[in-house]
């Protein structure tokens, strides 16, 4: 079995479903985070941006015809609200089942809710009287903007819907969709995100060909989606880490979303599986009471005969902003049960720990173990893993570089978990944070550490994360 030397979680690339899925509950060993390495430096993202806009010239117009044929209506929402499944109701303690789990804009708390508040509140008068926000303008600048744009977002319900692609491995069939790519003429044909650390990826990318229709032929790789999700958290107030957890969905050694097109440019996209080797009756939920056990456990609905399907989205914060992206795959067991996607082992091979250095695939996310929690929802500094197991909404985790914030974006996020010293806590510092340098900060002032009190950076594993609307 091969294991990442930085962690105690086991890979698991050679593994088959029945064994892993009785080592994630047998062993003691799978739940505790190893010592995470301290990062060597920082390269400053401008530089980054420079070295990798330079690695590989833009693809040839006749490279780009070809994968024009991989460009799809921009997706409309569906015209009824998709229904959920259980765990996705008023939240009553920890979800432990397939499913989403707490949705982006189920919860009213400013916990578990980032939705901004209109310009109009507090003011003298109503919300007609103010212009567009300057975000219409530059979108650099305060105000929404759609990054993910081959889709529609659901404002009220915190979803994304995006077109669906069928494609196949070794004659079987794959449903997947795309939210990044390597090149950034073809992000803007086909309104995906680009990312030019996606061109580092390729030892962690599947390969594949893409036939006439622009739907690709995948060499290898597929998911059982079959397995129960299920996460036993630890006793209050130290939930994390949990006393068990099996992800919901499970990739074989040579899965990984990412996948280079052979015979186009080798360019890199994102192309997260939803649904494998099944037919279309059998995944068509156009209303939503999605079977977990045959799709991703992110999806809201599903409609195979629109081509469509409905994602639920993830709230977080980007240098302070207020952002919501999909969280779709992991590379260990733990990430994936804990992020309701998919195990990926062959996302394993990324390089971890050099986030904008010379040729990195990665960018940071910020993950806190024992942030503030009591409250639940209705506290507004709610954060971190403790909480997200102790009430099933999500961490509202910080992201490193996002489009229009910075250059160096990529939907591989290196996780880097931190954890509040009790002086801290003491103290009464103990937070929400927004803010990449602002954690870095704290890091240096000795308020946050690694887990267990370990130095902090890199805790050895990746989460596949394609960024969707920056919120203001």
């Amino acid at each position: 079995m091969a294991t990442n030397p930085r962690m105690s979680f086991p890979l698991g690339n050679d593994l088959n479903v029945a064994a892993l899925r009785s080592r994630l509950f047998s062993s003691s060993k799978l739940l505790i985070l190893a010592s995470a390495t301290m990062m060597s430096g920082l390269v400053p993202s401008t530089a980054f941006a420079q070295k990798t806009a330079a690695a590989k010239p833009p693809v040839s117009p006749e490279v780009l015809a070809v994968h024009s044929n991989a460009k799809r209506p921009v997706a409309t929402t569906p015209a009824t609200t998709p229904a959920t499944t259980s765990g996705t109701g008023a939240s009553t303690g920890f979800n432990s089942e397939q499913g989403f789990g707490g949705t982006a804009r189920q919860s009213p708390g400013p916990g578990c809710n980032l939705f901004p508040a209109p310009a109009s509140t507090g003011a003298a008068v109503g919300l007609s009287y103010f212009g567009p926000p300057p975000s219409t303008v530059n979108p650099s600048l305060v105000g929404p903007v759609q990054l993910l744009n081959s889709g529609t977002v659901d404002a009220l319900n915190g979803t994304i819907t995006l077109p669906l692609y069928k494609g196949t491995v070794r004659g079987k069939t794959v449903w997947y969709i795309l939210t990044d790519v390597s090149d950034q003429g073809i992000a803007n044909e086909l309104g995906l995100n680009f990312s030019a650390k996606l061109g580092f990826a390729e030892n962690a990318a599947r390969t594949g060909t893409l036939d006439a229709n622009g739907n690709i032929v995948f060499d290898a790789g597929t998911v059982d989606f079959s397995p129960q999700r299920n996460i036993v958290p630890g006793p209050a107030g130290q939930e994390f880490p949990p006393k068990s957890f099996a992800p919901g969905e499970i990739g074989d050694k040579n899965y990984s979303p990412f996948v280079t097109i052979t015979n186009a440019g080798n360019v890199v996209y994102n192309a997260p599986m939803i649904a494998y080797n099944v037919d279309e009756n059998e995944i068509n939920f156009p209303n939503g009471n999605v079977d977990y056990s045959k799709v991703h456990d992110a999806v809201a609905a599903i409609d195979t005969v629109k081509m469509t399907v409905t994602l639920n989205l993830v709230n977080g914060f980007s240098f302070g902003r207020p952002v919501w992206y999909i969280s779709m795959d992991a590379s260990i067991p733990l990430a994936a049960a804990i992020e309701h996607n998919t195990y990926a082992p062959l996302m394993a091979n990324l390089l971890l720990g050099h986030d904008d250095g010379a040729f990195s695939p990665i960018e940071r996310i910020f993950i806190a173990t024992n942030g503030p929690e009591a409250g639940s929802c209705n506290n507004p500094l709610r954060q971190g893993l403790s909480a997200d197991f102790a009430d099933g909404f999500r961490p509202n985790n910080t992201l490193g570089g996002i489009p229009t914030i910075a250059l160096d974006y990529s939907p591989a996020w290196d996780a880097n978990l931190y954890e509040w010293t009790q002086d801290a806590i003491n103290q009464g510092y103990r937070g929400q944070l927004r803010e990449e340098f602002q954690i870095l900060t704290f890091v240096q002032d000795g308020l946050l550490t690694g887990p267990g009190g370990a130095p902090f950076g890199s805790s050895g594993f990746s989460i596949n994360c394609p960024i969707v609307q920056r919120l203001d």
